[in-house]
């Protein structure tokens, strides 16, 4: 392997091990949270939009069909009074009018029919995000209780009483010595003291030849 290879494999392990420190659990699911809640913001912002708009065809369709029905009483009207060009002028705008009210009734149901799929689309992101707000919890509280067991695996792996068993073990076996001692001791000096009386008189006569 070369050697620039193995220092990108070097660097790319450093790196994988920084995110994987970086990525704490928490704060991860709280900025999925944030921009799960911004994107909720702009989809309620776009159904608004969408719903003003379909406000504004209602309207423009309204005002049409009523332009429609004012052209038809004026040509009836000029047609009764036999002013024939007067008639024409009303009947063309009145056809305008009503082309106006076709092409607004198409894009107004487009309308309708985007701004159906996009509160579907608000609704199943709103039920996402209390889902995932619900599962967040869940996720702190096991989060939580095993860092707790991790601390305590941790702070149980740190206790070297061994060291302090073999000490007490070796201050008992110090304070047994002592004991011993002090029982030789007692042992000793509770002993009679020896005499040689007899052995010495016996030896004496013996050198006097008696």
């Amino acid at each position: 392997m070369g050697i620039l290879k193995r220092v990108k494999h070097v660097v790319l392990a450093d790196l994988h091990d920084i995110i994987d420190k970086c990525e704490d659990p928490i704060r991860m699911t709280k900025q999925y949270i944030r921009e799960l809640e911004e994107q909720l913001e702009q989809a309620q912002q776009a159904l608004a939009q969408q719903f003003v708009l379909e406000q504004k065809y209602e309207r423009l369709i309204a005002d049409a069909k009523e332009m429609i029905e004012k052209r038809a009483r004026q040509a009836k009207l000029a047609v009764e009074k036999n002013e024939e060009p007067i008639a024409k002028m009303a009947l063309q705008e009145k056809i305008a009018y009503e082309k106006k009210v076709e092409l607004y009734t198409q894009q107004y149901n487009t309308l309708k029919e985007k701004t159906t799929i996009l509160t579907e689309k608000v609704k199943q992101l709103y039920e996402t995000y209390e889902q995932l707000k619900l599962k967040q919890m869940q996720l702190m509280t096991r989060f939580y209780v095993a860092e707790t067991m991790k601390q305590m695996d941790e702070a149980i792996a740190s206790f070297r009483y061994d060291h302090i068993v073999k000490g007490f073990a070796r201050m008992e076996e110090k304070v047994m010595l002592l004991e011993a001692e002090a029982k030789a001791r007692s042992v000793i000096q509770t002993m009679p003291p020896q005499s040689f009386d007899a052995e010495v008189e016996q030896q004496l006569k013996q050198l006097k030849g008696e």
